[in-house]
């Protein structure tokens, strides 16, 4: 139990130290799949990222990123620390979607959102 407490700790400051600047946030631990919950915040309370952390800091599973007004900006997808799959890039009336393997670019297609729908 005191080697779970001491992981925990040792987390929440790296999860501090990622973080861009000071932001709100919201850390909680899944025992089920033994990952940290994270949720950080904008300045006007808006969430800013969701995501989970492994015990030893690395970032897992989906992650999302919204701009101070709420829409979404980024989803993807992380493997123990690496970027993986099919991330999605949303600016304006576009979507970039960038498919990763190994951390690496392996593809890009742009294209135009519908906004009749």
């Amino acid at each position: 139990m005191k080697k779970l407490v001491l992981l925990v700790s040792a987390l929440l400051i790296t999860v501090v130290s990622f973080a861009q600047e000071k932001q709100k946030r919201d850390l909680k631990f899944n025992k089920k799949t033994n990952l940290i919950e994270v949720v950080y915040y904008h300045d006007n309370g808006e969430i800013s990222q969701t995501g989970f952390y492994t015990l030893d800091g690395k970032l897992q599973g989906e992650w999302l990123s919204f701009n101070t007004d709420g829409e979404k900006e980024i989803s993807g997808y992380y493997d123990n620390g690496i970027k993986v799959g099919k991330w999605f890039y949303y600016t304006n009336e576009t979507v970039k979607e960038v498919d990763y393997n190994d951390n690496t670019i392996a593809g890009l297609k742009e294209s135009n959102l519908d906004l009749s729908e």
